[in-house]
């Protein structure tokens, strides 16, 4: 029985001479499992006790009576382990979480590196103790959250990390690092951050903001209502946030051209020192309607088409060029409306035809489709 036992599973071996303690390890699906089989001096199998690992046992569990009665019906050593091995198999099988279960040690390191960073960062954690929600607040008391995902071998194995950035999340991590070092890890990248929040919370709280509807930390563009049917939209570079930003001037020609004009003959005079939105003011010479001058039912005017403001994600920026109509359309309904015309004709991504309103020539491009 040594013999073949040795043979088919080199991990179990003999602790004594009269051959009745087991121990070692069994291996399943490239996955080892410490074991001891204790038998009785006579050496039936029917009487032997099985002790294993905290991992071994939590997989076991539910499957104790059949383990029980393998070991009373199996002929000798090898067969009840090649038996066990197809019941670790089955319990793997249906417990794939099991794979992923942390060691003991996982938590207490877990629970002493929470101690150390403070209790009241932590805003949750999940059931399986893995995924954490860490709260940091940067020098201009806007919160923020940092998510890590800890792996099972931490800390020698760095955790997932995101949150709501317009910059890629870069942390460095060693086998020695902690919770508290990643939580100051964040707090710099925050204070890298500070001056393009700045500026976008400024250009939000005094103008209008036509999309996005709800913008996020990660957002790096606005678009500016200017006035009816007339919007510019802005990118910040988060490393630059008070140098000139990429502008596109969105409405009808006869409305933006003027502006476009003033923007390109001014913007020279740029300057880095003053905020974004003071600087846009002064290259396009205009005042932008804000929350304090101006209801925003002014600026959000339905699609002549389908007559709703929002449509999915995307509002009316189609405007008719004659300035005695003026009319907005979504991208989506004014392409789909002139595509059912007989009299409209298509180039391309481009289809010509007549306005719906005051049938003046209107173009409009093929929405882009969404990935």
């Amino acid at each position: 029985m040594e013999s073949s036992l040795v043979k088919d599973n080199p991990l179990l071996l003999p602790l004594n001479q009269d051959k009745t303690v087991y121990d070692g390890f069994i291996t399943v699906q490239e996955r080892d499992f410490r074991m001891r089989i204790l038998l009785p001096p006579d050496r039936q199998l029917a009487r032997a006790r099985l002790h294993c690992c905290w991992q071994l046992k939590h997989l076991l569990r539910g499957y104790e009576h059949i383990v029980k009665q393998r070991l009373q019906q199996s002929a000798d050593l090898v067969s009840f382990i090649l038996e066990l091995k197809t019941v670790l198999e089955v319990g793997l099988k249906s417990r794939p979480d099991c794979r992923s279960i942390p060691p003991p040690q996982y938590y207490s390191q877990l629970i002493s590196e929470m101690e150390t960073l403070g209790w009241a960062k932590l805003l949750s954690i999940d059931t399986e103790f893995q995924t954490l929600r860490l709260k940091a607040e940067d020098s201009s008391g806007r919160q923020h959250v940092l998510t890590v995902k800890l792996k099972s071998k931490h800390p020698a194995e760095a955790p997932e990390c995101s949150a709501d950035l317009p910059i890629p999340l870069v942390i460095t991590w060693t086998p020695q690092s902690t919770l508290d070092q990643l939580h100051s890890q964040f707090l710099l990248l925050l204070e890298s951050l500070t001056e393009f929040w700045d500026v976008l919370d400024e250009i939000d709280s005094k103008t209008w903001i036509l999309e996005p509807e709800k913008p996020s930390r990660s957002d790096t563009t606005r678009r500016i209502a200017i006035g009816n049917n007339v919007s510019i939209k802005v990118q910040v570079d988060p490393r630059h946030p008070k140098m000139l930003p990429e502008c596109c001037l969105l409405g009808a020609e006869h409305v933006v051209t003027p502006l476009r004009n003033k923007l390109n003959a001014n913007m020279q005079l740029w300057n880095p020192d003053s905020s974004v939105l003071h600087n846009l003011r002064d290259v396009l010479e205009i005042e932008f309607p804000s929350p304090a001058t101006h209801e925003k039912s002014s600026f959000s005017v339905e699609c002549g088409i389908c007559y709703s403001y929002r449509l999915e994600a995307a509002i009316p920026d189609q405007v008719c060029n004659d300035p005695r109509c003026g009319q907005p359309f979504h991208q989506a309904c004014l392409y789909e409306w002139l595509r059912a015309l007989p009299s409209s004709r298509q180039s391309f991504s481009i289809v010509f035809g007549e306005c719906p309103y005051c049938s003046k020539p209107i173009t409009v491009k093929m929405a882009a489709q969404k990935s």
